[in-house]
Order: structure tokens, then C-alpha cells, then sequence
């Protein structure tokens, strides 16, 4: 399993509201679970599109709309990292996605228009600064920076944007460790977990991470322990924990209120991890 098709799901976005007299911010806040609840991922997958359309109007119309803004990365992020095989299709569509992101970011706050082009002291500055009620916009454009780096994984210098990534989602966890399930610890395991140890990776701190985001779910976050198999247990050549961890993705319930989709997805991958887990160990 590619790490980009590791972080898509959660962050998939519906539009399952009209707009009301309560103004359009609301639009964007109340999308996610129309989908985020269905454990159909290729009915998912059908309708997406048709939602990519729709954002994309709704922006156009409302283009400094923050809430909209997010979700356009996020949708787009989603549809490319899990349903698009076509890797020059995926990065144009991650681009979209990396665009909407830092114009929400820059929506927010006019010193995070440039955040990808500013000296590193002004970055960590920026970070320093953030508090509490930005960890929607930094959560949002870290995840979608992770998709972007992936689809453009040849580019060295999209490549080196990955520390800046990495502060971004540890900055989210000093913030409020607990937003969206924890899941900016699953996205700090990956990030440890893509080098061996020996290469620069910090395999122990990425364990830390996962079994972070297991606990903050409560664990009902089983796309991070599907993971944990995947970028931990493999790296380390443990295949009883990576079997074991598989197993008990497979024999829970994915039913949970904005993570069942994520849960779905996470049960297929750990299937096709177990089936080749005698293969990759022997």
C-alpha cells in the first residue's frame, strides 16, 4: 500500500447541506459526514466527482470562504490519493488540492499566503504563533501537503518540503493533540516511518505516534493500526505484530460516527497485507 493511498480517506468531504439562513460558513463545516459514515467505498467513489464540480462552484462564488476552501482540499486530496490511477491525473488533481489548501490557509490569516516560500524562521514563527483555533486550517493543509508531496515524489523540491510538513503536524499535536481523532499523530507515524532507522527514519518515535492515534479513538481509528502493520511492523521485520494488528482490523466493526468510511478502507488494506504478509517476511 503507497502512503499516498494511506491518508485519503478521512479527510473526504461531502456536501450534504444547502445553504441556509445560517450563512455559508456553514456549508463547509457541516459536509464531511454524509460520506464519512458510509462504509461503500465505490459508491464513494461514483459520486465524488460530481462533488468536486460542485465545490469548485461553491468557490468560485465564495472564493475567500475558508470553510469552502478546506473542503476543496480535502475532497480533492481524497479523490486523487484513493480512486485515481493515472499519476499525471493525480498530480494535477493534488495540485488543485495544494492550491485550495494554502488559500484557506491565507483566508485565515494574509502571513500564511506564502507559507511554502518563507524562510524557515519565518515558518517556524508562523507555527509558533498559531494557537488553538487554527488547527482546523494547519490540520487541513498538512494532510493535503502529504498527498501533494507523494504525487510529485520526483520532485526534489517538493520532497524537501516534507520537515516543513512534519513541523506543521507536530505544531497540530502540541495545539490539540485530540483533533479528528488524533489523527495528526497517525500522519507524524508515517512521516517517521518512511526511512529505516539506519537512513534517518525514527521507527520507535513512529510506534509512539500510531498507538497515540489508536488511544485518542478510543481505538475505534483502525486505519492506524492498519498503518502501524504497514510503515512500522514491516520496516522492523516484526510480522507478529504486523499479523496481529491486521487481525484485529479484520475482526472489528467498522461502524463509527466519521470514521466508518476511513474503517472500510483501512479492513481492504489490512486484508491484502495478511494475504501477503508470509510473502514479504520469509
Amino acid at each position: 500500500m503507497q502512503l499516498r493511498l494511506a491518508f485519503r480517506v478521512f479527510s473526504i468531504v461531502s456536501l450534504a447541506c444547502l445553504i441556509q439562513a445560517c450563512g455559508v460558513a456553514r456549508l463547509g463545516d457541516n459536509l464531511p459526514y454524509g460520506v464519512l459514515d458510509n462504509d461503500d467505498l465505490e459508491l464513494v467513489g461514483d459520486g465524488l466527482p460530481t462533488y468536486l464540480l460542485m465545490i469548485d462552484g461553491l468557490i468560485v462564488n465564495w472564493p475567500e470562504k475558508e470553510s469552502l476552501l478546506q473542503s476543496g482540499a480535502s475532497m480533492y486530496s481524497a479523490y486523487a490519493g484513493i480512486y485515481v490511477e493515472d499519476k499525471t491525473r493525480a498530480q494535477r488533481l493534488t495540485n488543485k488540492a495544494m492550491g485550495y489548501a494554502v488559500r484557506a490557509a491565507c483566508a485565515r490569516d494574509k502571513d500564511w499566503c506564502e507559507v511554502r516560500k518563507v524562510p524557515i524562521e519565518q515558518f517556524d514563527a508562523l507555527l509558533e504563533d498559531a494557537n488553538k483555533k487554527d488547527v482546523p486550517m494547519m490540520y487541513t493543509l498538512g494532510s493535503t501537503w502529504v498527498g501533494y508531496i507523494q504525487q510529485n515524489s520526483n520532485d526534489w523540491n517538493a520532497v524537501a518540503e516534507l520537515g516543513r510538513v512534519n513541523a506543521l503536524m507536530s505544531r497540530v499535536v502540541e495545539l490539540d493533540e485530540g483533533y479528528d481523532f488524533g489523527q495528526a499523530h497517525m500522519y507524524l507515524g508515517a512521516l517517521n516511518s518512511i526511512l529505516p532507522a539506519s537512513l534517518g527514519g525514527n521507527p520507535d518515535l513512529a510506534k509512539e505516534h500510531f498507538d497515540k492515534a489508536v488511544e485518542l479513538s478510543s481505538g475505534r481509528n483502525l486505519l492506524a493500526k492498519t498503518l502501524c502493520a504497514e510503515r512500522y511492523a514491516r520496516l522492523v521485520f516484526d510480522q507478529a505484530l504486523h499479523d496481529q494488528l491486521l487481525k484485529e482490523v479484520l475482526e472489528a466493526d467498522v461502524e463509527e460516527h466519521g470514521l466508518t468510511l476511513q474503517n472500510r478502507y483501512a479492513q481492504k488494506q489490512a486484508q491484502v497485507l495478511l494475504d501477503g504478509s508470509a510473502e514479504y517476511f520469509e
